[in-house]
């Protein structure tokens, strides 16, 4: 059974935002543009934008959290510059004037002129206060952009990989709103699409495409089945395209 939003997936980090149907193979599949809320005792960091769609759910779900007396937002981490993680970004620092854009900030002052002072570069190993936990910039291991930054809580341990851990869930099952461990239909080899080795040293893990992952040991390994599964899959999209324009000539 789906989970309501705004989820606390570990004490003081919020998973909020919605779903996004995708068409594939004759199936359709549900993918999170996901965004995270990690609360501190001074301050509160959003951790990616979502999709410009999912603007005003993310607006109603931070909504209900400050009701809640959630330390107020003060900043805003993105992984990188794609739409399903930025693409919120100008609506996020105009409703909440008092957040500072944070990560690698390079060319949202091209973008954004009127935000340029509200921009603070950050690089590996630099660290956001906010009060009894820290929002870190870690190196990445799937660099999507040369501007890439995963996000590490340091108060629970959660690791933010933007686009790493990427896989989609089955509506109709009922797996919008879970984590990955309670998804038990959830056939990974199906859905799996990024994934990176990197050392166990997290816990939860909170992935901008996936479900989040609470039990590292054992549902790592399913992602990572899945990906090898799926690199002896020919690709789709493209060469089936090609092959169509072919086809018709």
């Amino acid at each position: 059974m789906a989970h309501k939003m705004p989820r606390e997936i570990a004490p003081g980090v919020f998973w909020i935002g919605d779903c996004l149907a995708q068409r594939h193979k004759g199936k359709v599949y549900h993918g999170y543009n996901a965004a995270y809320l990690i609360a501190g005792e001074r301050a509160s960091a959003l951790v990616e934008t979502g999709h410009p769609k999912d603007f005003p759910v993310i607006e109603r779900h931070l909504g209900e959290l400050f009701a809640r007396g959630i330390a107020p937002l003060k900043y805003l981490f993105v992984t990188h510059q794609e739409t399903p993680h930025c693409g919120g970004l100008g609506r996020i620092l105009a409703r909440f004037p008092e957040t500072i854009l944070c990560g690698d900030v390079s060319d949202y002052h091209l973008a954004f002129p009127q935000y340029e002072h509200r921009m603070r570069s950050m690089d590996e190993g630099d660290a956001i206060d906010l009060g009894g936990r820290s929002l870190m910039a870690v190196e990445p291991v799937i660099r999507d952009l040369r501007t890439t930054w995963w996000g590490f809580d340091t108060g629970e341990r959660v690791l933010f990989p933007g686009d790493g851990f990427a896989y989609s869930h089955y509506h109709l099952d009922g797996h919008c709103g879970l984590l990955a461990e309670e998804a038990v239909s959830l056939d990974l080899p199906d859905v799996s699409a990024v994934f990176a080795d990197l050392a166990l040293f997290v816990k939860p893990i909170a992935p901008t495409h996936g479900l989040p992952i609470t039990d590292v040991k054992s549902t790592v390994p399913k992602v990572q089945e899945g990906l090898k599964a799926a690199a002896l899959v020919p690709e789709s999209g493209t060469n089936e395209k090609v092959a169509a324009v072919a086809a018709a000539s």
